[in-house]
C-alpha cells in the first residue's frame, strides 16, 4: 500500500530506541534486579506488578495482561496510531519517516489534500480567535465576562468568536488561497444545493476549536450569541472529523494534569470550560452523541475511572442507562465507572457556581457506584417483598451481568445479587449464558482440540466467540497467535487463493512475516493498526484460541495440506484464467505468480492439454 512505512525503518527505529526511556518518562519505574518493576498505568492497583525489561526491550503487566514493545506502549499510553507513534519514536532520534510509495503522484495527492485540511482548520481556528479581541467581537467578550471565564480560560481552551457576517470566514480564507471547496469539505461552508451559493456555517456563535490529541484543531463548536437555533452548532463529518470518538476537553484535561487518575463526562462545553475556571480539570464532553465504546476504551486507556454525570430528570436517568449498557462490556478488573445525579434543574456549570469546587468534588467522590446504579435500575417500580418482582428483578440484573466481562467485579454481583434475592449464586452462575466454543471441521485429519487453553493475553477487550470460522480465517487465526509459524508454509502461495475469505489478508500477513522477521503478535496487529485489515486482525486476536500450542504446528500443516489439495483439483486452465484475469485488471502479480502463469502457458499449449 502506497504511503506505508518501511518495516526495515520500524526494525531500526525499536533497535535503536530504549523502552525503559520511554516507559520511564510517564511511569516511575523502580530497579528490580535486571528488569524495572511500577504502577500499571492501563489499570488501577496498590502493589506494582508492571515490568519493563530492558534486555527484551518489552514491558508486562501481570494484573492487566497488557504487554508490547516501546511502540505499543506509547500506542497505548498516549492513545495514538501505528503512524503517529513511529513518528514521535522518530523524532527522538532525529530521524525522518520514509514512506513506501512516496514518489506515486496519488499519495502524494492525499498526503497534500490532507495536511491542506490541518492547515485550514488551524487558520480558521486563529481567525475566530482574533475576532474575540476586535471590537465586533465585544458581544462575545461580554457574554464570556458573564459566565465567569478568566482571560486564562479563554486562552487555554482558545476560544474565539464567529462575526455576524454571512461570509467572513469565507473571504478570509479565500485571501490564503484555499477554494470554497475545500472549506466545505472540512465543515466551514454551508453550500445550497438549490442556488449553489455557498456561505459562513458558524455566524455570530462564541467559538469552541475540537482539538485532537495534539492539540491540533479538528473541528469547531459554536454557542449561539443571539435568537438563532440551534443553540449549540457541531462542525459536521469531515476526514479528519468523527464526532462518534472525539471528546471536547480531552486534550486541555491532559495538558492541565499528566498523571490524571479520573474523567468526568459532561454534556457541553460551557460545563466544561465552567468546571476548569472552578479548577477541575478533569471533565470532557462528547459532541452531540451518547458516550460511545469508542469515547469509553479512549478514556480508559488514560484513567481508571470514569465518572457520568446526568441531569437529574427522566432524560437524564434515560441517558444514564444507556451509557450503562455501553459501559458494562468494558469492565474489565480494576476500571470503576461512576454515575452523578445533579438536582433537577441544575447543570455543572450553575451548580459549581452556586456551592462551589470543594462541594461539587464531594458529589463526584460519592456518585454512585456501577454496581449501586444497576440494582437501582433493575428495582425500579418493582416491589422485592413478592416472588414474582424479585424473579423479574433477578432476571434484570443476569442480562447486565451476562454483558460483564469475566472477573472479580462479575463475581461480586453476583454474590449480591444473591444476598439480594435468597438464590444461591452457583444457580445463577448457571443461568448466564457462556461463550461457546468456535466449532471446527474440515475434511482432512485434524488432531482433537483441548478446549480451555487461552494463548497469551492481548491487550484488547474479551468479547464472545462468534460464529465458526472459515478455514482460511483460522489459517490467519494460527499466525496472528504465532507468528513463528510462519516458517512452516511453503515457499509458493498458490494455495492461500485472492478469491478466498481472508485470502488476501493471509498472504499480506505471511508476506509481512517474512520480510520482517515479526515473532510477536502485538507488532504485526500494530502494523495494520487504523484499517480494516487491522480490525479483522483484531477480531481473530480476540477469539480464544482453543488449541494446544504443542498442536498449532501440525494444525497449520493440515490447514494448509487442504487447501493444496483442493486447489490440486483445479484445472490448470482455471488457474490460467483466474491469474490472467487479475493481470489484465491490472493488479501486480508476484514473482512466483508471474512463473507460475509462464509455466501454466506452456502447458497447455502442449500437445493433448486441455
Amino acid at each position: 500500500m502506497a504511503g506505508q512505512i518501511p518495516q526495515r525503518f520500524i526494525d531500526d527505529l525499536l533497535a535503536r530506541v530504549d523502552v525503559v526511556e520511554v516507559v520511564g518518562e510517564r511511569v516511575q519505574l523502580k530497579k528490580a534486579g535486571k528488569n524495572y518493576s511500577g504502577l500499571c498505568p492501563f489499570h488501577q492497583e496498590k502493589s506494582p506488578s508492571f515490568t519493563v525489561s530492558q534486555d527484551k526491550q518489552f514491558y508486562h503487566c501481570f494484573g492487566c495482561g497488557a504487554h508490547g514493545n516501546a511502540l505499543r506502549f506509547l500506542m497505548e499510553y498516549d492513545n495514538l496510531r501505528f503512524p503517529e507513534a513511529v513518528e514521535q519514536l522518530a523524532l527522538r532520534q532525529g530521524l525522518e519517516v520514509p514512506r513506501e510509495g512516496a514518489d506515486d503522484p496519488r499519495a502524494q495527492a492525499r498526503e497534500k489534500r490532507h495536511q491542506q485540511g490541518v492547515n485550514l482548520l488551524e487558520l480558521a481556528a486563529s481567525f475566530f480567535r482574533e475576532r474575540l479581541l476586535m471590537s465586533e467581537g465585544s458581544k462575545a467578550r461580554d457574554y464570556l465576562s458573564r459566565r465567569g471565564l478568566s482571560q486564562e480560560i479563554v486562552r487555554d481552551f482558545g476560544i474565539g468568536y464567529a462575526p455576524d457576517d454571512w461570509e467572513a470566514l469565507k473571504r478570509h480564507l479565500a485571501g490564503h488561497g484555499i477554494s470554497d471547496a475545500v472549506q466545505a469539505e472540512y465543515g466551514l461552508l454551508v453550500q445550497r444545493e438549490d442556488s449553489g451559493r455557498s456561505y459562513d456555517r458558524f455566524r455570530n456563535r462564541v467559538i469552541f476549536p475540537i482539538r485532537d490529541w495534539k492539540g491540533r484543531t479538528i473541528a469547531f463548536g459554536g454557542r449561539v450569541l443571539g435568537d438563532a437555533k440551534p443553540k449549540y452548532l457541531n462542525s459536521p463529518e469531515t476526514p479528519v472529523f468523527h464526532k462518534g470518538r472525539e471528546l471536547y476537553g480531552l486534550y486541555e484535561a491532559r495538558q492541565a494534569n499528566r498523571q490524571l487518575e479520573r474523567l468526568l463526562i459532561v454534556e457541553g462545553y460551557m460545563d466544561v470550560v465552567a468546571l476548569a475556571q472552578f479548577g477541575i480539570r478533569n471533565a470532557v464532553a462528547t459532541l452531540g452523541t451518547s458516550t460511545s465504546e469508542d469515547h469509553l476504551n479512549r478514556l480508559f486507556r488514560l484513567v481508571g475511572e470514569v465518572v457520568f454525570c446526568f441531569d437529574g430528570d427522566n432524560a437524564g436517568r434515560q441517558a444514564a442507562r444507556r451509557a450503562l449498557e455501553t459501559v458494562l462490556p468494558l469492565m474489565i478488573d480494576g476500571r470503576q465507572a461512576r454515575f452523578l445525579f445533579l438536582p433537577e434543574g441544575e447543570d455543572p456549570d450553575s451548580l459549581v457556581r452556586r456551592e462551589g469546587p470543594e462541594a461539587f468534588g464531594d458529589r463526584i467522590v460519592c456518585a454512585s457506584p456501577l454496581s449501586e446504579f444497576l440494582f437501582e435500575q433493575a428495582a425500579e417500580g418493582r416491589d422485592l417483598q413478592r416472588v414474582e418482582e424479585r424473579e423479574r428483578f433477578a432476571t434484570a440484573v443476569l442480562k447486565a451481568l451476562d454483558r460483564l466481562p469475566e472477573g472479580v467485579l462479575k463475581s461480586l454481583l453476583l454474590s449480591e445479587l444473591s444476598a439480594r434475592t435468597g438464590v444461591e449464586q452457583g444457580r445463577f452462575k448457571a443461568m448466564l449464558k457462556t461463550p461457546e466454543p468456535a466449532e471446527f471441521a474440515m475434511s482432512v485429519d485434524m488432531p482433537s482440540i483441548e478446549p480451555g487453553y487461552i494463548d497469551e493475553p492481548v491487550p484488547v477487550q474479551p468479547r464472545r466467540q462468534g460464529n465458526a470460522l472459515s478455514l482460511m480465517a483460522r489459517t490467519l487465526q494460527l499466525l496472528v497467535h504465532e507468528p513463528g509459524l510462519v516458517e512452516r508454509l511453503p515457499e509458493e502461495l498458490d494455495w492461500c487463493a485472492d478469491n478466498e475469505s481472508d485470502g488476501r489478508l493471509c498472504r499480506e500477513v505471511i508476506r509481512l512475516l517474512r520480510a520482517g522477521r515479526y515473532r510477536n503478535m502485538q507488532v504485526l496487529l500494530a502494523h495494520f493498526q487504523g484499517t480494516e485489515e487491522g480490525q479483522r486482525l483484531n477480531e481473530l486476536a480476540r477469539r480464544e484460541l482453543l488449541i494446544p500450542r504443542a498442536a498449532r504446528a501440525t494444525e497449520l500443516d493440515g490447514l494448509v495440506g487442504h487447501f493444496r489439495q483442493r486447489l490440486a483439483q483445479h484445472t490448470p486452465q482455471s488457474e490460467f484464467d483466474a491469474l490472467l484475469a487479475r493481470e489484465k485488471a491490472g493488479e501486480k502479480l508476484s514473482r512466483e505468480e508471474k512463473q507460475r502463469l509462464m509455466e501454466l502457458l506452456v502447458t497447455l499449449k502442449a500437445p493433448g492439454t486441455r
